[in-house]
C-alpha cells in the first residue's frame, strides 16, 4: 500500500482555483508525521511550496504565500493544499511528502528539503494557461 497519494490536479486558466488531496495511510500515528506538498516543472529542481509540522506548523515558499494554503483533516488522513489567484508559473506536477518527525514537532528551516521526506506520492499535474 503507498503510503500517500494525491489527487485533484487539472488545467484551469490563471486566476483559477485548484484543491490538491493527499490521502495518507499512517492511520492512528499520523500525528508522529510532517507533511508538505513539492512539485517540479520540467527542467527544473523539485522545490518545496508548503508543509504542516506534526505540532501543526506551517510554512509556505515565498511564491506561494497568501495565495495557497495546505492544511489536514485529521478525522480523514487527508492533506490539503488549496491554491488560489493561480498563474502559469504554477505549472508543475505536485507531489505529497512526508516523513515520521515526531509528536508535535517540524522540520523548521528544513521543511523544503526533499532528503527530510521518505514517502512520496506519485504525483499530480497542474497546468496553468495564460
Amino acid at each position: 500500500q503507498v503510503p500517500v497519494v494525491e489527487s485533484g490536479g487539472g488545467s484551469v486558466q490563471a486566476g483559477g482555483s485548484l484543491t490538491l488531496s493527499c490521502a495518507e495511510s499512517f492511520s492512528e500515528y499520523s500525528h508522529y508525521y510532517c507533511m508538505a506538498w513539492f512539485r517540479q516543472a520540467p527542467g527544473k529542481q523539485r522545490e518545496g511550496v508548503a508543509a504542516i509540522g506534526s505540532d501543526d506548523d506551517t510554512r509556505y515558499t515565498d511564491s506561494v504565500k497568501d495565495r495557497f494554503t495546505i492544511s489536514k483533516d485529521k478525522a480523514e488522513n487527508t492533506l490539503y493544499l488549496q491554491m488560489n489567484n493561480l498563474t502559469p508559473e504554477d505549472s508543475a506536477m505536485y507531489y505529497c511528502a512526508a516523513n515520521e518527525c515526531g509528536v508535535r514537532r517540524n522540520y523548521g528551516r528544513l521543511w523544503d528539503s526533499p532528503m527530510e521526506y521518505n514517502y512520496w506520492g506519485q504525483g499530480t499535474q497542474v497546468t496553468v494557461s495564460s
